[in-house]
């Protein structure tokens, strides 16, 4: 007598594999990718208020930051979004809109120009361990401007962008 299989599935092979997959989507976006709608309009034009951007959780501070965008949270536990500028041991500086980094000046084609125009931030060593973040709209953005450099160690995430 041969073995045959059986095309049909029982409601608890159905549950199971709901199951699952459910829990899959649930532990991707726990501790790989989580949508996040940003709020604020400090990364525009990279980023728009009212944009759902894509969290990259894993290993958000592997290799060098400098020029992404990353996630940390906030002093009022919100996700705040902001791109790295300089980090620790580099120095910083913004003099007339232009950001400096050890002495020379990053080209940023994200920033609109006319709206840093007469922006200015003293030169600052950040520490080692530490973040200089700052919104790509310099004119509306709270960042390390105003908070200071942050612990490498707060960043969450990066920000995948297309």
């Amino acid at each position: 007598m041969l073995w045959r299989a059986s095309n049909t599935r029982t409601p608890a092979t159905i549950a199971s594999v709901m199951v699952a997959g459910v829990l899959g989507v649930l532990a991707l976006r726990l501790w790989v990718v989580e949508p996040v709608t940003v709020s604020s309009d400090s990364m525009e034009p990279t980023v728009q208020s009212g944009e759902t951007v894509l969290l990259m959780k894993v290993s958000p501070t592997g290799g060098p930051l400098s020029g992404r965008i990353v996630a940390f949270e906030g002093d009022d536990e919100r996700i705040l979004v902001k791109r790295v500028a300089a980090e620790g041991g580099q120095t910083i500086a913004v003099r007339d809109g232009l950001v400096y980094v050890d002495g020379d000046v990053v080209p940023e084609p994200y920033v609109d120009s006319a709206s840093t125009d007469g922006t200015f931030f003293p030169l600052t060593t950040v520490p080692e361990g530490h973040i200089f973040v700052l919104g790509d709209n310099r004119a509306s953005s709270v960042d390390s401007r105003d908070f200071g450099p942050i612990p490498t160690g707060d960043v969450t995430a990066t920000v995948l962008t297309f």
